[in-house]
């Protein structure tokens, strides 16, 4: 084999043309790649800014702009990685190297791999014998490296033959059961349905495109028919759901939030005269949150879906709760919060600091107001005392709150009456300070009790798949659409919530749960699940 060497000419004056020419290209991909490192960097501190700012319902905008920026984030990464690429030297090219000429790789955060990620073992033996002198080898010491693998997906297609044998004597027929299927007589598994609701309503993968891929795998199936098999699927775990919903639904703390979404409906294009038959429906999220201060009850979300944002649906999704209601300044849940004659109010209100931070920020941004900066920086101390007392126990934090944030919070109100006198009163800096004053109670109830949460953060958190997923669906088909909408990620989502894997759960569960009985269905809720394949090693 000829060596790259022999290829190089003999003329020095040609040689140093060469090497000329490589170290100005390698200067050139220097400045590239520092140029690079550069933007990447100043996108980064854009998207951590951004993050920072997710607060309230205007939050959906600053999460598009943190998804083009991390598309941006991702493309300019991989121009990086291509200007370094660079062919693996030849063993008498890296003799020659010298240790100046060695340039650090850049640094790259490493997967982070389950433990119960499969691992295969390839052991590269060297023989028994020396290459050599022929002598017997014996074991010193082994290298190992590991390279992280993906097993393609593929379909299967599980063939259950059913013997059917008679008896000799007596001439009897005898044939074992057929086994329970997910759906009735419906072809899927019980893996290939769950795979299906979790790329639909998790991953917002639209069915179209999910049927294409299933093309690719060697099974062309009609929409029309993973359509039907979502909505029989749905129907199925509908008795996990009710009960997901009532157990949420039972607290008495709760974060609430909404969200719209398009729904299409052919009365509106009749009725309105507009040119999309399409209304404004209702995403509503109630959240169960109590890991921040080690409660006892598990995390759950509850979603519902309305045709409309009339202040009945929150009302009758409410109508048993009793108890703390994080939300924000939407109107209907005023009527939760009046107080009858004689009686307290069944529902107390908290408010949500993000929110108001929010609209500080905004006011900062577009005006550099040292006013909204100064606010910003009061509440700013409120989350450096919050973020130290995550975790500890409900006394202890309305302890610290007492005597670490209560004098924040009393000097904040303070500054905002002071400054109301000196600020427009048009102003957003006096809208901002009047929605704080006004709604005191609410914002000072999280001092009052560990267990409040100082934000909706968590409700945020949970109505955002929603918001992701309507870029890909674009809107719900009707209104059992959206109902099937809020079922799905009800159970999805409250999957996530107890650190399970949906897809593995959901398959688990779509196998059992047509055998199991009603009365122990509350095995199967995500909190309580165990694994199939673990009972059996279990008992045996």
């Amino acid at each position: 084999m000829t060596s790259p060497l022999d290829a190089l000419p003999d003329d020095p004056a040609t040689l140093k043309a060469i090497i000329l020419a490589q170290r100005a290209e390698a200067e050139r991909m220097a400045v590239s790649v520092r140029a690079y490192e550069a933007l990447i960097q100043a996108l980064k501190i854009r998207i951590a800014k951004l993050k920072r700012q997710k607060f309230g319902s205007s939050s959906e905008k600053i999460e598009r702009e943190i998804d083009q920026l991390q598309l941006a984030l991702e493309d300019l990464g991989v121009a990086m990685a291509m200007a370094e690429a660079k062919p693996e030297p030849t063993e008498a090219a890296a003799t020659t190297e010298t240790p100046t000429e060695r340039v650090a790789p850049r640094r790259r955060g490493k997967p982070r791999i389950a433990e119960t990620t499969p691992r295969e073992r390839v052991v590269l033996d060297p023989g028994e014998c020396c290459p050599d002198c022929g002598g017997p080898l014996r074991l010193v010491d082994e290298d190992v490296a590991e390279i992280l693998e993906l097993v393609a997906a593929q379909l299967k297609v599980i063939e259950t033959a059913r013997l059917k044998k008679s008896c000799r004597q007596c001439e009897r027929i005898v044939q074992p059961p057929a086994p329970t299927r997910p759906i009735p007589r419906g072809m899927a598994g019980p893996g290939l349905l769950a795979h299906i609701l979790v790329a639909k309503y998790d991953d917002h993968l639209p069915l179209y495109r999910q049927g294409e891929i299933f093309a690719r795998h060697g099974a062309d199936i009609p929409r029309s028919t993973l359509i039907d098999w979502c909505g029989q699927a749905i129907v199925v775990l509908r008795p996990l759901i009710e009960r997901i919903k009532a157990n949420v639904m039972c607290t008495d703390r709760l974060h609430a939030d909404d969200t719209p979404i398009q729904v299409l409906d052919p009365m509106v294009r009749q009725s309105r005269g507009k040119a999309r038959a399409v209304k404004e429906g209702r995403i509503w999220v109630y959240v169960r949150d109590d890991r921040p201060w080690g409660g006892k009850d598990p995390p759950g979300v509850a979603y519902y879906f309305s045709p409309d944002r009339k202040g009945e649906h929150p009302q009758g999704h409410l109508a048993a709760f009793k108890g703390v209601l994080q939300a924000d300044a939407y109107g209907g849940f005023a009527k939760l919060y009046q107080a009858s004659a004689d009686t307290e109010p069944r529902v107390r209100e908290a408010a949500c600091w993000a929110h108001l931070r929010r609209d500080f920020h905004d006011i900062w941004k577009a005006t550099a107001s040292p006013l909204a900066k100064d606010a910003l920086e009061r509440i700013g101390r409120l989350y450096d005392i919050e973020r130290e007392i995550t975790g500890l126990p409900a006394e202890r934090r309305r302890e610290a709150r007492q005597n670490r944030s209560r004098p924040h919070v009393d000097a904040f109100r303070l500054w905002c009456e002071s400054q109301l006198a000196r600020v427009p009163t048009k102003g957003n800096l006096a809208k901002a300070m009047r929605y704080a004053l006004k709604r005191w109670d609410a914002f000072t109830l999280f001092l009052e009790d560990g267990r409040i949460a100082i934000d909706n953060n968590p409700a945020e958190r949970a109505i955002r798949p929603v918001a992701i997923g309507r870029k890909n669906w674009l809107f719900a088909g009707s209104d059992a659409g959206g109902e099937t909408l809020a079922d799905a990620m009800t159970i999805i989502e409250t999957a996530k919530l107890s650190g399970l894997n949906p897809e593995a759960y959901l398959a688990d569960v779509l196998a059992r749960i047509n055998d199991y009985i009603v009365t122990r269905l509350d095995e199967l809720l995500p909190w309580n699940w165990t694994p199939a394949s673990q009972q059996a090693a279990q008992a045996a």
